[in-house]
């Protein structure tokens, strides 16, 4: 039922993000894919996209600290493919700091990416959704939209805010014929949380694999990494027709963490 159906992903060009944009392509969506990168890099991860599941594919540039920037994101799917049907709000960032600590303008660029801009998408996209009476929405939140760690101040009030965002857009738009939820994932095994374990390792003396369990029982009692391709499946399962009823809640991918 996804088929030709429009999937606006933010930060998928590399990561979960892209995890979630091959997996929607999959079904056949066109996708709108936005990130950061070098242009080359960018143009092959589109053309390896399109190529593969046989879609159309459009990139957008759009700064998602920059509200302009994304309702032209939205504005431009629209007049690309004709429809915005699908939207993932996945893009993010991080830094740790203690909260006396933490720099002032890395507040702000964290609550930006990780909050607002999902607002700013949502605000632009409603609009085209209500008129098409469809529509999916999907943030990505985390483990930390439930629960919190220390040093994360910025990261945790943010994802708690898109938690908070995706039952308010879920009751104003119960029968638009639109649903949004909020995935919360736990560790999910990407590049950089690959490199993140390598250097714990090394910093430890000890093995990349006693350095990956030590990083996941920190957190979770499953000692089992997800998947951008499993947070993929999940999204898709939000979008069809058996989750037409589903709105207004999160689904934790996280291995335990939020169960303890």
């Amino acid at each position: 039922m996804l088929k030709g159906k429009t999937a606006i992903v933010t930060g998928s060009t590399s990561g979960i993000g892209l995890g979630i944009a091959e997996a929607f392509a999959a079904e056949g969506c066109n996708i709108v894919l936005n990130g950061f990168g070098d242009a080359a890099t960018i143009e092959k991860v589109e053309h390896d996209v399109r190529e593969k599941h046989k879609i159309k594919t459009f990139y957008s540039p759009a700064d998602m600290s920059k509200p302009a920037e994304i309702a032209k994101m939205i504005a431009d799917a629209k007049a690309h493919f004709g429809s915005v049907d699908i939207l993932v709000n996945n893009a993010g960032i991080q830094f740790t700091a203690k909260v006396e600590d933490f720099p002032d303008d890395k507040w702000d660029a964290v609550i930006a990416i990780n909050m607002s801009a999902s607002f700013h998408a949502i605000k632009a996209a409603l609009p085209i959704m209500k008129a098409q009476k469809w529509g999916r929405i999907i943030n990505i939140a985390s483990a930390h939209g439930l629960v919190a760690s220390e040093e994360k101040v910025a990261y945790v009030t943010a994802k708690h805010g898109l938690v908070g965002m995706t039952k308010v857009v879920a009751l104003e738009t119960a029968n638009d014929g639109i649903t949004c939820n909020a995935i919360c994932p736990g560790w999910v095994h990407t590049p950089l949380v690959q490199k993140q374990i390598e250097a714990n390792a090394k910093r430890d003396g000890i093995s990349v694999e006693e350095a990956s369990k030590a990083l996941l029982r920190a957190k979770q009692p499953m000692l089992t990494f997800s998947t951008p391709e499993k947070l993929g499946g999940l999204a898709v399962f939000l979008a069809g027709d058996d989750a037409s009823t589903i709105t207004g809640t999160t689904l934790s991918m996280d291995g335990g963490w939020t169960a303890q």
